[in-house]
């Protein structure tokens, strides 16, 4: 059977690179993005809506389609995220946290809720859920992006446990800094914050790994595809960081 594979957030970056993943490995794939432009983009025989993750009736309305389309669904991503602000904690406005943890910790929950009983009418499913190391570690300066990050584990941990019996399995992977505009952003913004160059800051990242790198939207893609996949039929309540292995979350150089 093909599996149908959904990705918030799939129309560029880490989740592009995901429906890439999945497609060569024979699945059909939907993916959701806020861009218009870039869903123009996506190959044709991709299905695409243009959905906003945290915006609950348009979630619904997505898995209707889904399940009105597909009649199910064998895995999904629920990578929709965004930066949020860079800055320390007394200068964060509430505003701002509330946008970046809707997305980030709502927008995963609200595809977590709206799969589940898909997946529980056919007895099988996948949740791969994307964090990040700034999940497993406090990240200075990024208190919003961290908080929704962490929360994401715990709502994996919980789905890995509630839907278990289920056969429906549940993992998190946390990618480090990841080559891409998203992280450029973050590069210029934590100079600026810093006083250091742009170059400073990216030496640091790469330095606080043990492999010296960064990782790239693919390496992500390969362990989503793996998750995905019966070869990972027993991995269930995992947090898997794809980072070079962090070993500072504060980079300093």
């Amino acid at each position: 059977m093909t599996q149908r594979v959904l990705i918030t957030a799939g129309a560029s970056g880490i989740g592009y690179a995901m429906a890439e993943a999945f497609v060569a490995q024979g699945a059909q794939v939907w993916v959701t993005d806020i861009d218009s432009d870039a869903l123009d983009a996506v190959p044709a025989q991709w299905q695409r809506s243009k959905v906003d993750a945290s915006d609950e009736a348009q979630m619904a309305t997505l898995f209707s389609s889904i399940n009105s389309d597909w009649g199910g669904l064998d895995v999904l991503c629920a990578n929709a995220g965004i930066a949020g602000p860079t800055a320390s904690v007394e200068d964060v406005a509430l505003a701002d946290w509330r946008a970046c943890v809707s997305v980030n910790m709502e927008g995963a929950f609200l595809a977590a809720k709206y799969a589940t009983p898909l997946m529980k009418a056919q007895t099988s499913g996948a949740m791969i859920l994307t964090s990040s190391t700034a999940g497993i570690y406090g990240y200075p300066n990024r208190a919003p992006y961290a908080a929704a990050k962490w929360a994401i584990i715990g709502l994996m941990k919980t789905l890995a446990m509630e839907l278990g019996p289920f056969g429906i399995r549940a993992n998190a992977i946390c990618p480090g800094a990841v080559e891409g505009p998203r992280m450029e952003g973050v590069l210029e913004r934590e100079a600026a914050a810093k006083g250091m160059t742009r170059n400073d800051v990216y030496a640091g990242y790469a330095m606080g790994t043990s492999m010296r790198s960064f990782v790239t939207a693919a390496d992500i893609a390969h362990m989503a595809a793996f998750l995905g996949s019966d070869a990972a039929r027993l991995v269930s309540g995992q947090v898997i960081a794809v980072d070079g292995h962090t070993e500072n979350p504060d980079p300093k150089v």
